[in-house]
């Protein structure tokens, strides 16, 4: 028995390593994945729950909501009702580009020449935080896109988004108050 302890003390530096390496890596391995288990049919007195499609609105859908205090300094229309964005879209649409083009408008030769605006993208709160982040980021990147067409300069545009930190809907129809881009006065 001592000649084994000599020759273990005897072997190389990495010998020692590597063993421990072994040995942990053995003792510490992952557990076999359980076994399938077999679906059971559900019962026939169940139903299956399937998800409503989301409810179709009479409202205009736009997808811009420009602050009052900027409604007011350029005379733009009051809005029917808030712009919005179909769910899962970024597109920026017809009565949209309009109220954008008025805007536009305003930010050239108006009341806001030379001033700046922000563009705050906003979701529903469906879907991951990040995604929904992401959404916001779209939908306000689009407008800026099409407000610089327009002949804006794109430092005029800061761009962010809120993704769902601040949606207060809980239904479909309250979701579509959610989907948005905010146009506001920078500061």
């Amino acid at each position: 028995m001592r000649q084994r302890f000599l020759v273990v003390l005897a072997a190389p530096p990495f010998a020692f390593a590597f063993a421990f390496g072994f040995a942990f890596s053995v003792g510490c391995g992952s557990e076999p994945p359980p076994a399938p288990v077999a679906p059971v049919a559900p019962a026939a007195t169940e139903k299956p729950v399937v998800a409503a499609p989301p409810a179709a609105s009479s409202a205009p859908k736009r997808p811009v909501n420009v602050s009052d205090e900027i409604r007011r300094l350029c005379s733009l229309p009051e809005p029917k009702d808030a712009p919005r964005f179909d769910f899962d879209t970024s597109d920026v649409v017809g009565d949209d580009r309009t109220t954008l083009q008025a805007l536009a408008k305003c930010m050239t030769d108006g009341p806001l020449k030379g001033r700046s605006v922000r563009l705050v993208g906003r979701a529903d709160p469906r879907g991951e935080q990040e995604y929904n982040m992401a959404l916001g980021a779209k939908r306000s990147s689009n407008v800026k896109q099409y407000m610089t067409s327009l002949g804006i300069g794109d430092a005029r545009l800061l761009q962010t988004s809120r993704g769902e930190l601040d949606a207060k809907g809980t239904d479909e129809d309250t979701w579509r108050l959610d989907r948005r881009v905010d146009i506001e006065l920078a500061k």
